[in-house]
């Protein structure tokens, strides 16, 4: 039976206990306003990510004014729709496949990563683009955007505790440590040592790395690709922050797990030997998504036994048992376009991000679609943003003040956009 209901409401009525409500929530906490969670200490909040450690110098959001707190869903509808109306060409607004329904109902795109990362090429004319998604999407935005363009995040503590897995200081010295093991001598066929690869899910920083570095950014979209376009210049590859979508990616290929050693940047060497490294291929950093590690084979099982026939695709950034025993994996594009092409009738299990799991069978009433984790446990980050967010920095921008604008400075934006138009142009 597919859910009528988004996201944010269904965990309101699992809260107050609605008879026949199924399922059940990882915190009663989603509930609340995210802005209860704005002043207290650095954390990711309510939600997949709850439990993840926070590095210190997170951003964090000051108090929203009481009047968008307040303010019914009726209400916060009419004065966004009044905002993005006056401003209209002005400012454009981008939202992630993972937002809930009542913030992606406003944007003028919506889209994974990669689709987003070109939207913020498409609008020249744009004053402001408000970036519905997390910080590091918010970052990309700003690198790739005209310099006269405002990049807006509608809530700074959206972050992703992945992204934070992998800091510039660790990965800076791991490089250190691989170069003096493999040196900078490149082989027979001109390919250098090592490339280095970020996922899109990683600080500017870390773009910035890349690009200095003769390396590339990727995404689920991708990663194939770009994995190809690394071993035809490289003779490995460090692959971070998500062990996951690297192992599974390259697994695909033909890499060896046994050619797949983890950096963990608290051990020396990664916690391996120099032999691992030097019969390495593709070297992965200790992080993952805390959403999709929340998947699991027995789930995989239990969808199977309640509903034969059931397709069941997973994201790659899930850990590889699942996918291996998933009919399919692949980006939330990839999700998103294997429903529009099933036939009416079709029972899909998803591995993924719960709001657009729910989005899509509301969509598609013609299908029965379900979450593979019947527990309500949404992307913490994502969850930040909240229509009185929207509705804030919209009218704060009617009014002429530009609030929460994510600025990435010329010394790394520069060598980032290097790593990003080699990553737009691999094309899968």
């Amino acid at each position: 039976m597919t859910s009528t209901l988004s996201v944010d409401d269904e965990i309101q009525l699992i809260t107050a206990g609605t008879p026949g409500a199924s399922g059940s929530t990882c915190t009663p906490e989603l509930a609340e306003g995210p802005w209860v969670f704005d002043l207290q200490a650095p954390s990711y909040g309510p939600g997949a990510s709850m439990a993840d450690p926070i590095p210190a110098e997170t951003p964090r959001q000051g108090q929203l004014p009481e009047e968008y707190k307040s303010a019914s869903k009726v209400e916060l509808d009419a004065r966004i729709r009044r905002a993005k109306e006056t401003l209209g060409d002005r400012v454009v607004v981008l939202g992630h496949f993972y937002q809930r329904d009542e913030v992606v109902q406003y944007a003028d795109f919506v889209g994974d990563s990669f689709q987003l990362a070109n939207a913020a090429l498409t609008v020249p004319e744009a004053e402001a683009i408000v970036f519905c998604g997390v910080h590091f999407m918010a970052e990309t935005a700003d690198i790739l955007a005209r310099p006269s363009q405002a990049v807006i995040l509608p809530n700074l503590a959206a972050g992703c505790s992945m992204a934070d897995m992998a800091d510039i200081d660790s990965v800076e010295e791991a490089w250190a440590q691989l170069g003096e093991i493999y040196g900078t001598e490149a082989d027979a066929d001109g390919r250098v040592p090592i490339i280095p690869v970020t996922y899109m899910n990683s600080s500017a920083a870390l773009k910035g790395f890349c690009g200095r570095n003769g390396g590339i950014v990727c995404t689920s979209s991708n990663a194939a690709t770009v994995l190809e376009w690394a071993f035809e210049r490289g003779q490995r590859v460090l692959f971070f922050p998500d062990q996951h979508l690297g192992r599974n990616t390259a697994k695909a290929m033909g890499v060896p797990l046994e050619r797949m050693p983890m950096w963990n940047p608290r051990k020396p060497l990664g916690g391996s030997s120099a032999a691992e490294l030097l019969d390495a291929q593709v070297i992965l950093w200790h992080g993952f998504c805390s959403v999709h590690k929340r998947f699991s084979v027995a789930q995989i099982e239990k969808a199977r036994a309640s509903h034969p026939g059931v397709q069941v695709i997973v994201h790659p950034e899930c850990p590889m048992p699942v996918v291996d025993a998933a009919d399919a994996s692949g980006s939330t594009d990839f999700i998103v376009k294997a429903i529009q092409a099933a036939p009416a009738g079709s029972t899909f299990a998803i591995g993924t991000e719960i709001n657009l799991v729910q989005r899509l069978a509301n969509e598609y009433p013609q299908h029965t679609i379900f979450c593979l984790d019947d527990v309500i446990c949404p992307c913490s980050t994502m969850y930040r943003i909240h229509p009185g967010y929207l509705a804030w920095v919209l009218e704060e921008f009617v009014a002429g003040r530009v609030v929460n604008q994510i600025t990435v400075g010329d010394d790394v934006a520069v060598p980032a956009r290097v790593a990003l138009e080699r990553m737009l142009a691999a094309r899968p």
